[in-house]
């Protein structure tokens, strides 16, 4: 059975992201154990330079593993948006979690996906999946790629460069695939438990993923290839060597094709996201003199701290790109009547119709610019419950509403003091982007 999915709005990862790219729960990844699934991207000519000019006309890359007990990070690399030359996916899963990967594409908008059933073992698998690209359900047939890439689902962080080096090598060889040296000596042991002997690490590398291929290439090594090698076979390049006598170019790979394997895993795998999503933050000051100074002192302490900080009056007009490209931004208000701003900020958001896989940060700055020292602790009029309701209404759309609130002085040095800390504050809300903090309104 295969699914397809229609006319939807692709929008994911933007900035560059290293790899596709949020605690666990905020990536949609249940922690019953690591995420094994296969999808298969589809690329044309048209939106590269660099493979229009090698003359590409499709390229699909498909991402594997072998079980599907838990097949959402498998969205990880449903990443048209920050891969441009990606036109179509195929995602391989297996039976019981096809209503699962449905209702994920469906969820972020993921455009011209189709959904195809696992096999019993990785080699099925991959098969059903190369199949996909060239016959139809039906069995009709579908214009077949000129190149396809084969990939893990369950290493997320694989870079655009390396997709392409990995693409163009399988362009010009046949086949390529990525390695990387040997952590651990291998060895082989005899039946009764005992050293028979071990191999020369420097000899060696470990095979790893991405794997392209001309796509006539895999198509007829699994067509030729022998039951042994369905039921017990993992190497892609060798089926094209033994089968199609296609000798694979091979490629080192960069550190961050690790592999998501145990639970542990997915604590690094979140610290990376989270990172990367920190990088920049957007401060919006509504047009004020007083929020645009503070804005731009902002500016240059979150840039000590390593966050590069862009400050706009406004989302409109050209501005209101940044909508579509960050991840992190700070509404910087004079007075507290303003709070509707943040509300403004929320409803772009909303109304940008932005696929959210990963939460977006909203910090509410307010500047209590009163000489009245008894209303530094007034937030809001005395309305606090209109921020919750705002942060638990954002929430639900995958954004988080913070605040902070701070008192202007005229004293340098103590205002400088209370800048850092908003600054520092901020940073700290980005990095965590802890839901049990949204809707506080925290003093600086």
């Amino acid at each position: 059975m295969r699914s397809p999915v229609g006319q939807a709005h692709c929008g994911t990862l933007q900035r560059g992201f290293p790899g596709s790219c949020c605690s666990s729960s905020r990536w949609q990844w249940r922690k019953n154990g690591a995420t094994d699934t296969q999808t298969v991207l589809h690329v044309s000519q048209q939106t590269s330079d660099k493979l229009h000019n090698s003359n590409f006309r499709e390229v699909t890359l498909l991402s594997l593993s072998t079980t599907s007990n838990n097949v959402q990070n498998s969205l990880l690399v449903l990443d048209t948006a920050r891969v441009p030359w990606i036109q179509s996916i195929v995602v391989v899963v297996a039976k019981e979690s096809l209503d699962l990967m449905m209702d994920i594409i469906h969820r972020f908008h993921h455009r011209n996906v189709l959904v195809v059933h696992g096999g019993s073992t990785r080699h099925r698998s991959i098969f059903n999946g190369v199949r996909a690209l060239s016959e139809g359900e039906d069995g009709t047939a579908r214009i077949k790629p000129k190149v396809v890439i084969i990939h893990d689902a369950v290493r997320p962080f694989v870079e655009e460069d390396f997709l392409l080096k990995i693409t163009m090598a399988a362009k010009e060889q046949g086949a390529a695939g990525a390695i990387r040296p040997l952590v651990s000596t291998v060895i082989a042991t005899t039946l009764e438990g005992y050293l028979d002997h071990s191999l020369e690490r420097t000899m060696y590398r470990a095979s790893e993923m991405p794997q392209g291929f001309i796509y006539d290439v895999i198509y007829q090594a699994y067509q030729r290839c022998s039951e042994s090698d369905f039921e017990f076979g993992t190497e892609c390049l060798h089926l094209a060597l033994q089968y199609c006598g296609t000798n694979a170019k091979l490629i080192e790979g960069p550190p961050t094709l690790w592999k998501v394997t145990y639970k542990r895993d997915l604590a690094a795998a979140e610290s990376i996201v989270k990172e990367t999503l920190s990088q920049s933050a957007c401060v919006v000051t509504g047009g004020s003199a007083q929020a645009t100074e503070l804005a731009n002192a902002l500016q240059r302490s979150m840039s000590a701290l390593d966050m590069e900080v862009d400050v706009i009056s406004d989302l409109i007009g050209d501005n209101a790109k940044s909508l579509s490209k960050e991840w992190n931004f700070i509404q910087v208000s004079v007075h507290s009547s303003c709070f509707s701003e943040v509300g403004k900020t929320l409803s772009a958001l909303e109304e940008a119709d932005r696929a959210l896989l990963h939460p977006v940060v909203i910090i509410w700055v307010y500047l209590n610019v009163s000489e009245d020292d008894s209303s530094a602790n007034k937030p809001m009029g005395g309305e606090p419950a209109a921020m919750m309701e705002l942060a638990t209404r954002a929430k639900l759309g995958n954004i988080l509403v913070y605040g902070i609130q701070l008192h202007h002085s005229e004293e340098a040095t103590l205002w400088g003091r209370s800048v850092e800390r908003v600054a520092q504050m901020s940073c700290a809300l980005i990095r965590d982007r802890s839901p049990a903090l949204t809707g506080q309104l925290l003093q600086a």
